[in-house]
């Protein structure tokens, strides 16, 4: 007899069977317990938990235009809710001819009515000062200047844009002297008599170069001869910065005469002084020109302000001052070229 060792069985086998059918008996007896061990690993496999199917990964999905949907997808579609447009508010610095004093502060009045929580500050003085510090770097958002020349500096420095700056409006000269009138004047020929004590703006600012084109023109003309520009001047006494300064003179009576604007005679000073006018042929049509500074931080604002000066309501407020309306007045001029409307600006529409 022959003994075959096993795990967990002994198998015996007798030598008078033939080894074909003891092999198959033996296989008859493992077969069981192979299909047992089989039954416990898949057992033991099924407890563990089932892979989850990978996920493709997530991918960008692109909007599709509403154009470009289906009608019934854009009937479903929500409409964009409607933003309403923040008013610029804010502090804006405006730089002025003196001769401004009045007409823009109240323009200014009305700016700050129309937008809560602006406020305008002016720096008023001669244009030739105002034009030197915004060439030292002054911060402002605005220059509102008397004459074509003192803008061009302030271009030439690189404070303003060429080609940005409007005429917003004119003005002309007068001769003023107070009201008790100490040397009797009564023509412009007087302004030569002997001792007269005459006050001009400094041929700086632009009042003082308009006064004196008025007298080269006057020395040309054969009814005040040519020696009228030398005699007038030597009867002058000071030239001040401004023409405020001009008037505060005469007004005061420190001096017999001056050269001013028409606008400088205002309710206030008219009571104090007289005035001789100056024909066209001989007077010099002042004409103002305004820009933004280029550098502003203030843009949005600096341009509402420009488009009240330029629009209707500003220049109604200028011809109540006594200047003379910007033609096209809508959208000003360009300095230096008359009467003909500028072209317009992209941005530069009414408010």
């Amino acid at each position: 007899m022959r003994v075959y060792k096993w795990p967990a069985f002994r198998a015996v086998q007798f030598v008078s069977l033939s080894p074909t059918v003891e092999e198959v008996l033996i296989r008859l007896q493992v077969l069981p317990l192979c299909w047992m061990v089989l039954v416990i690993l898949l057992a033991g496999c099924g407890s563990a938990p089932a892979a989850a199917p990978a996920q493709p990964p997530p991918t960008a999905t692109k909007a599709i235009p509403a154009a470009m949907q289906a009608p019934a997808a854009r009937a479903n579609t929500p409409a964009a809710a409607p933003t309403k447009a923040m008013a610029a508010t804010g502090d804006l610095t405006v730089f002025a001819a003196a001769s401004l004093i009045e007409s823009f502060t109240e323009i200014g009045k009305q700016f700050e009515a129309s937008h809560p929580g602006s406020k305008i500050v002016f720096n008023f003085a001669g244009s030739q000062q105002l034009a030197q510090q915004l060439a030292q770097g002054a911060p402002a958002d605005i220059f509102a200047s008397a004459n074509k020349a003192q803008m061009d500096v302030a271009i030439k420095a690189g404070r303003v844009v060429s080609g940005t700056e409007r005429t917003f409006a004119r003005n002309r000269l007068v001769i003023i002297y107070p009201k008790d009138n100490p040397t009797g004047l009564k023509t412009l020929k007087d302004l030569a008599q002997p001792q007269l004590k005459l006050v001009l703006a400094a041929k700086e600012a632009p009042v003082g170069q308009y006064a004196q084109d008025f007298l080269d023109k006057a020395s040309k003309d054969a009814a005040f001869g040519p020696s009228f520009n030398e005699d007038v001047i030597k009867n002058v006494v000071s030239y001040e910065q401004d023409v405020r300064a001009v008037l505060a003179k005469v007004t005061l009576g420190e001096a017999d005469a001056g050269i001013v604007y028409t606008t400088d005679i205002t309710p206030d000073s008219a009571a104090k002084v007289g005035r001789l006018e100056i024909p066209d042929a001989l007077n010099t049509i002042a004409a103002y020109p305004i820009a933004a500074v280029s550098d502003s931080k203030k843009a949005a604002l600096a341009k509402e302000f420009l488009d009240m000066v330029l629009n209707p309501l500003g220049q109604q407020i200028l011809v109540k001052y006594g200047f003379i309306p910007a033609a096209n007045s809508a959208w000003g001029t360009r300095p230096g070229h008359g009467s003909a409307p500028a072209p317009r600006l992209p941005g530069w529409w009414p408010m």
